[in-house]
């Protein structure tokens, strides 16, 4: 029989108004998904990867798996070729065909079994990325500045979207369900699991940074692009790694966690949270009757289900890989992006430590699942939260776990840069600020990284730059640090260059005055500056030995390669001090992780003082300049 999968089963079966309907009625449904199209189908079916209006992956094999009967010879046929495959005793198939050029007219691609016969429609061969991460790469279209600007023009029939339904395991999964998916933070239904063109209506819910990704690597290579998104919000780096590559890790932060993970789950107690929650369900019944309140149909039943504890939660390590990235490897794509660091950025300088470690291998992990070593990866670095760091309180933003997120994935794409993996990518996001951790300008960190796709993987590297300026090296001296760039460098509205700190082993960090070095004067007597060599100096610091820049969880930092090329200096440091431990000795010799919230307040407090300290200072330094007297007292 001819089942044509163009459409879902739940579309097949109802109008546009059913839909409309349907809409307004899943608002109204209890906290539960809504499926359309199980995982694994009965009979002859294939990945829910694989639907009308996908994009298939371009001078690659193209691999393609699903389900039928056990012993069930399998045949699909693609851009006239055929591939075989026979379903194993799991009823697993996979069959692979040759690799195919770009191509912008559609094609059907069938799937035939041994008595039925599946017809996927309106397929473009192009290019195919994956879009990864927590809320600020799901972060959707609709909800970003100037993003209805975007919806109302993306008309683009040759992209192609996919977001990935919410999975996790602790088992591998091997496929996702199509449906409406329930999201506690909007309080709706989500449509996901289902390829679809690009249009106003389609494009809404769509990850902003991917979209704006997608639209420019489309319209300058000219070929087909599908976007598969399988972010999640509030996600963790070790959920998003497979388990078993966390267990092999030689690293304390990681041990330390997983043992934390593995107590949890052992002293877990189902019956015995069951019993607890029905005793507090009576009690509270009980107190409805007693206060003469009534009680709602829907909280009468005392609760009968064995909730699964720690093991049921999605940053679990290896979680959201096992579920998000788990159905959709082994498929032919060109490359991934990745917007993550919010949710470890809670454990101060532990939780720094153990992203540092697991960072470059979820990287790796990444490339195996789609069966690519050299697998272009993009980087988008942490995001601004919080009020804007000022002069004021400088010191005391500088105290702050996320910051040290953001200088872990920045160090890790120089691993891999400088071992000469030239597909690693990395942007910075610092300077899109705003005080809320989902700040709204996604629409130029997406331009950005667009941009190290285009000159890395598209040819453009002559017409667009991507690479952020790079430190050479430092050196001591006398009273100052002297920094030395690959790139010429300023402050993009010719002002004072912002962000800089600097310190000596005290480890007390001040902002720093920036100055280029000199190069000698012209033959007119002219002093001449070298833009590429930095001068540090600080009253404060009489004897620094090293600097950090654009240190604040919403810094102030201005520094960016010259020639409006929007490319920022990343955050980063000399130094490889804890955050806990800086200045040195507010909390003794020894310092404990994690700290108690009584020590954090230690810290703060003596940052704040050097804030204090450093304004009286300049204060000083200004009225002697004006001729003043110092102040008595």
């Amino acid at each position: 029989m001819l089942k044509s999968l163009r459409l879902s089963l739940f579309t097949e079966a109802i109008t546009i108004v059913g839909l409309l309907a349907f809409s307004a009625y899943a608002q109204q449904m209890p906290r539960q998904d809504v499926i359309d199209v199980p995982a694994i189908g009965e009979g002859l079916c294939v990945s829910n990867v694989f639907q009308t209006n996908m994009v298939l992956q371009r001078d690659k094999p193209i691999h393609v798996w699903g389900w039928a009967e056990p012993g069930e010879q399998v045949t699909v046929e693609f851009a006239a070729e055929q591939a075989f495959a026979k379903a194993g005793d799991d009823r697993a198939w996979k069959a692979t065909l040759s690799a195919v050029p770009a191509c912008s007219e559609p094609q059907p691609m069938t799937v035939k079994g041994k008595s039925e016969t599946l017809v996927l429609e309106n397929i473009l061969v192009g290019d195919v990325w994956v879009l990864g991460g927590q809320s600020n790469m799901e972060f959707e279209l609709a909800k970003v500045e100037n993003g209805r600007l975007e919806i109302i023009s993306a008309n683009y029939p040759q992209i192609r979207i996919l977001t990935v339904p919410y999975g996790q395991g602790p088992e591998l999964q091997r496929g996702f369900p199509r449906l409406h998916q329930w999201s506690d933070w909007s309080g709706r239904h989500f449509r996901k699991g289902d390829w679809e063109e690009c249009t106003p209506e389609t494009v809404r819910e769509l990850s902003a940074i991917g979209y704006v990704f997608a639209r420019r690597v489309h319209k300058a290579s000219n070929v087909p692009v599908g976007v598969i998104d399988a972010s999640r919000g509030g996600t963790t780096v070790e959920t998003w790694t497979p388990l078993p590559v966390l267990r092999q890790m030689d690293s304390e932060p990681v041990k330390a966690k997983l043992a934390k993970f593995d107590n949890e789950v052992a002293e877990w107690d189902a019956q015995a949270d069951l019993e607890k929650r029905i005793a507090q369900h009576r009690q509270w019944i009980a107190r409805q009757e007693k206060e003469g309140k009534p009680i709602p149909d829907d909280r009468k039943e005392e609760p009968s289900d064995l909730r699964p504890g720690p093991i049921g939660n999605h940053n679990f390590p290896g979680h959201c890989y096992a579920g998000m990235i788990g159905p959709i490897a082994g498929l032919s794509v060109r490359g991934a992006i990745f917007h993550q660091g919010f949710n470890n950025a809670f454990e101060g300088s532990f939780g720094a430590e153990m992203y540092r470690d697991i960072f470059p291998e979820m990287i790796s992990a990444w490339r195996e699942a789609f069966d690519n070593a050299e697998m272009p990866f993009g980087i988008l670095s942490l995001c601004t939260a919080g009020d804007p760091q000022t002069r004021d309180d400088y010191c005391e933003k500088m105290f702050d776990a996320g910051i040290e997120i953001r200088a872990a994935q920045y160090e890790t794409f120089l691993d891999f840069y400088n071992a000469g993996d030239k597909n690693v990518g990395f942007v910075s996001t610092y300077d899109l600020r705003r005080r809320w951790y989902h700040p709204q300008l996604k629409l130029p960190a997406g331009e950005r990284i667009a941009r190290w796709a285009l000159a890395t993987q598209y040819g453009f590297d002559r017409q667009v730059e991507w690479k952020p300026p790079m430190l050479l090296g430092m050196e001591k001296r006398g009273a100052a640090l002297l920094l030395s760039l690959d790139t010429e460098v300023g402050d993009p509205e010719e002002g004072a260059i912002q962000g800089f700190a600097i310190a000596g082993e005290d480890r007390k960090f001040h902002p720093a005055d920036a100055s280029y070095a000199e190069k000698g004067k012209d033959d007119r007597g002219r002093m001449q500056y070298d833009r590429k060599q930095l001068v540090l100096t600080s009253p404060m610091v009489p004897g620094p030995v090293h600097f950090r820049y654009a240190w604040g969880r919403n810094p102030l930092a201005n520094l960016q390669a010259t020639g409006n090329k929007d490319l920022p200096f990343a955050t980063q440091r000399s130094d490889d001090w804890r955050m806990e431990e800086v200045p040195l000795g507010v909390l003794g010799n020894a310092v404990t992780l994690p700290i108690s919230r009584g020590d954090r307040g230690k810290i703060i407090e003596a940052l704040r003082e050097q804030d204090k300290t450093r304004r009286l200072k300049e204060a000083e330094l200004v009225i002697q300049a004006g001729g003043g007297t110092k102040p008595s007292g």
